[in-house]
């Protein structure tokens, strides 16, 4: 199953910030880290008609950005598979092969993530 959802690829710099309260650090998420993880929910439950899944799992990421900007493919799947936490799957943690690619198309940026049981190999 393929689940698109559209708009920029976003980075996790860009979505969670930290402070530091007295001696203690935190990291949360922005108001706009908030808005796109629901935005992100919503499209996957308009896409997800199977039942939430339980097994282990491969997931394929395909990051099309809108500029050719140098960026760090690795900060881009926290959010996306948070996201996609109880509507495609339990939990991330199934998650046990990932493959990221990056694309450009200026006319549709959008994440594509194809889901699908992961085999282990003999």
């Amino acid at each position: 199953m393929v689940i698109t959802l559209l708009g920029e690829p976003k980075s996790t710099g860009n979505i969670y910030k930290s402070r530091v309260i007295g001696k203690f650090a935190s990291v949360y998420m922005t108001n706009g880290g908030k808005a796109l993880k629901e935005y992100y929910q919503w499209q996957a439950k308009s896409q997800w008609k199977n039942k939430v899944l339980d097994c282990d799992l491969a997931i394929g990421v395909k990051l099309y950005f809108g500029t050719k900007r140098r960026s760090d493919i690795d900060n881009f799947n926290k959010l996306l598979l948070d996201s996609l936490t109880g509507i495609v799957y339990k939990d991330d943690s199934q998650i046990q092969h990932i493959e990221i690619t990056k694309f450009y198309d200026k006319e549709l940026p959008r994440i594509e993530i194809t889901i699908v049981p992961y085999e282990k190999e003999v």
